[in-house]
């Protein structure tokens, strides 16, 4: 080229990262060996977020497996250093492993690239690369002092979900990049409830400084065929790979589970979940963040009462000491939709009482089913004797409440299954959904929430379908799916089956018989 024409190529590749990465960075390939990284439509995405035109100074990606999403971060850090004076990028990986293998794919990158765009190596060793530029890339396993130790004006963590202590490490680096610093945080999915989920989540609910970037495998054209890369599909089935049957065979060969979360990107809890994996991520696509709030945000609601709608409210009571929730499910029996949720670790028993008694008459003197273990016998307690509620589940024996035991609790939770799976009941609530994903079946076999996971929404909303089950039996009204959506009264039904006792122990019980006469 002219000594013109360089200039001008040098000035493209410094002001387009994807431009330099397009044309002279060279990556390996599982399949195809040595390859120029020709970025695909949704890997321009990714750079687009990082650097382009609405570049975010936070960005988090969720990705599936095999994305060469790290092979972007490590092409455009290397693009910093060599087109930027005075940059310092910390690269933090799970393990040493991992952050020696990001550094040595950094350095094929540069030994690849033209002279032209080679400023020189000032310091070349397992964790750090460093040129003439005075900028560097150290690449660092993860620890629980590495934050303390890493200044950088760009953070990049690969695997942010697999990285233990991650919230120490990010409280302590933080700071160095808050003064005009960058992060890019990216990961497959393992399970919710930690760091990079709930950052995430975050993101996606505008509550952070992240931008959230998702990408699916659908995009990728080794994954999903598409016609402009017969190119590609061709070297492929050289080597026995099929693109078009890659999604067939791809979950022949792993469980569910696993599909969703490494290809689906579905935040799923780490265990063997009670609830089958697609019919968890079914639910979760439902959910619905139109609701409003009560009680400072304790309560959230997506239905108000209907006058000629019947409810029924369910509770499992928490000693409010922060290791539990005190748990409301409102439940509407015409069609199974969850209609209200209050959830909390700090409310008083008497405030508690309170606000049952309150949603309950709201909801047309809804009955109430309280479990009756330990604190839940004083709930009741304030329900009939101080606010002399009327419509009070009883048992068998006519006490109030429900006494949760081993064996009724495998039956109640038997019950919560079979609803969800069948659709007998719709849930709203994201954070029920949540609870769901990490109540699992544990190693002795009982189903129970992961380590550091509440199962309090979960057990009321088994105690709700339950309730719903029994009072669909014995109850004068018309069961209709999740999918009806009429809002005018509805014409009863007259199948009974058992009797249904109310708080004052008497038991409901007439002869119908006549209305066929």
């Amino acid at each position: 080229m002219e000594n013109q024409e360089i200039v001008e190529e040098f000035r493209k590749c410094a002001e387009d990262p994807a431009y330099f990465i397009s044309n002279y960075i060279k990556v390996i390939h599982p399949v195809r060996g040595l390859v120029p990284f020709k970025l695909y439509p949704f890997q321009h995405k990714i750079l687009d977020a990082l650097e382009g035109k609405d570049s975010h100074r936070f960005n988090i990606l969720r990705k599936f497996r095999q994305a060469g999403c790290t092979t972007i971060a490590s092409a455009w850090s290397l693009w910093n250093i060599i087109f930027k004076e005075h940059k310092s990028v910390v690269i933090l990986s799970k393990g040493d492993a991992e952050s020696t293998e990001v550094l040595d794919r950094i350095k094929l990158m540069y030994d690849e690239l033209p002279e032209l765009f080679k400023p020189g190596i000032v310091e070349d060793n397992k964790h750090t690369l460093k040129l003439t530029t005075q900028s560097v890339i150290k690449s660092r396993p993860s620890g629980k002092q590495s934050g303390r130790s890493l200044a950088g004006s760009i953070l990049i963590i690969d695997e942010a979900a697999f990285i233990e202590n991650i919230d120490t490490i990010w409280a302590a680096v933080y700071p160095i990049i808050s003064t005009g610093g960058r992060a890019f945080v990216l990961s497959t999915v393992n399970g919710i409830g930690n760091w990079y989920h709930d950052v995430y989540q975050n993101a996606v609910e505008g509550n952070n400084s992240f931008n959230a970037i998702d990408i699916r495998w659908q995009d990728h054209p080794e994954y999903s065929y598409n016609s402009d890369y017969d190119h590609l599909y061709k070297v492929m089935l050289e080597k026995g790979l099929d693109v078009r049957n890659w999604e067939k065979t791809t979950k022949a060969n792993l469980p569910t589970k696993q599909w969703l979360q490494e290809y689906e990107c579905s935040f799923l809890g780490t265990g063997d979940t009670f609830i089958e994996g697609e019919v968890l991520k079914n639910i979760s696509q439902q959910t619905s963040d139109s609701f409003y709030t009560k009680y400072n945000n304790r309560m959230r609601v997506w239905q108000d009462p209907q006058p000629h709608y019947s409810y029924l409210l369910a509770c499992d009571t928490s000693l409010g000491r922060d290791r539990d929730y005190s748990a409301v499910q409102i439940i509407n029996m015409y069609n199974g939709q969850q209609v209200a949720e209050f959830y909390s670790n700090r409310t008083p028993i008497n405030e508690f009482a309170k606000i049952i008694f309150n949603e309950g008459m709201l909801y047309n003197v809804a009955p109430i089913i309280v479990e009756r273990n330990t604190i839940g016998n004083n709930l009741i307690d304030w329900l009939y004797n101080t606010f002399e509620y009327e419509n009070l589940w009883s048992d068998e024996k006519d006490d109030l409440g429900f006494q949760v035991t081993a064996k009724n609790r495998e039956s109640i939770l038997a019950e919560l299954e079979e609803a969800i799976r069948t659709d007998l009941i719709k849930i709203n609530s994201s954070r029920t959904c949540d609870e769901l994903m990490t109540f699992i079946i544990g190693t002795g076999g009982k189903a129970e929430a992961e380590k550091n996971h509440h199962d309090d929404l979960v057990m009321s909303l088994a105690l709700a379908v339950h309730a719903y089950k029994f009072l669909m039996d014995t109850t004068p009204v018309e069961f209709l799916s999740s999918d009806r959506t009429e809002e005018k009264p509805l014409e009863p039904s007259m199948n009974y089956k058992h009797s249904f006792k109310t708080s004052y122990g008497g038991v409901s019980k007439e002869d119908f018989t006549w209305l066929t006469k």
